[in-house]
């Protein structure tokens, strides 16, 4: 079985490993790269402030690995910033780097279910502070002012479409050599059918895909994609390679 991963290409790896693994051809195609914002002004504006939060909330293992350097650089987490992850991916990151105590959902990995862990007894009258990318989605934002929280948005990389995309796997994708999808962002599914461009767009939005998050496949069918579309269970690897295992499966039982 032939995957398109469309994941930015520091992030890709495991899944592709996984997917070798299952016995399948891992084909890469980032249709995102993650850099530095445009300006840094008011990413240091929130940075010298950062002791008076009571929560840091990082939405993607992007913001992560973009935020803790410059945090450290400046003499490291305040003791009384709380850490709480939007994610699995997100979670095991802030793991990685060193942080056990993380407020994170148990089950469902997204916003809604951390906003769970968030009632207004809890953040009423706090400065949260969320790291994310540039215009990122706002929902947790507005439901946290809601609430009564104070929010402040520390933007630290921006996504944007891959400066050099594969020629060579565009082609591949053009002539149907790519048996199924992963599509695991928005702006990442809306970038792919840029890419093809006018000539391939129609076989690619017949083309079956998995997708992480019931927003996605919205957004997905918004765009005008009509084949098979799957959900995986999260957006962790083995969820994204079971759904493709389920959907192969489908497959060979026609």
């Amino acid at each position: 079985m032939r995957v398109l991963v469309t994941r930015p290409a520091h992030q890709a790896e495991a899944l592709v490993r996984s997917i070798e693994a299952a016995g399948g051809e891992a084909v890469r195609l980032p249709t995102i790269e993650i850099i530095a914002p445009a300006s840094t002004t008011a990413l240091h504006a929130v940075l010298d402030r950062l002791p008076e939060f009571a929560f840091a909330i990082f939405i993607s293992p992007n913001a992560v690995r973009g935020f803790l350097p410059l945090v450290r650089v400046r003499g490291g987490v305040p003791a009384g910033l709380r850490l709480a992850a939007v994610g699995q991916g997100t979670l095991r990151t802030l793991n990685e780097e060193g942080f056990d105590e993380v407020l994170a959902p148990l089950e469902r990995f997204d916003s809604e279910a951390l906003l769970e862990l968030l009632p207004p007894a809890v953040v009423a009258g706090k400065d949260i502070l969320i790291v994310r990318g540039e215009g990122g989605y706002k929902k947790l934002g507005e439901s946290l002012n809601a609430r009564g929280a104070r929010v402040v948005y520390a933007e630290c990389y921006r996504r944007v479409p891959p400066h050099q995309p594969d020629a060579a796997i565009l082609a591949r994708l053009r002539r149907g050599e790519i048996d199924i999808l992963v599509l695991t962002s928005i702006e990442g599914a809306g970038n792919l059918c840029t890419l093809v461009g006018e000539t391939g767009r129609a076989q690619l939005l017949a083309m079956p895909a998995v997708v992480v998050s019931e927003r996605l496949l919205q957004t997905c069918r918004e765009l005008g994609f009509h084949g098979d579309l799957r959900v995986a269970a999260q957006a962790s690897d083995a969820a994204i390679v079971s759904t493709l295992r389920a959907w192969r499966a489908g497959q060979n039982s026609l």
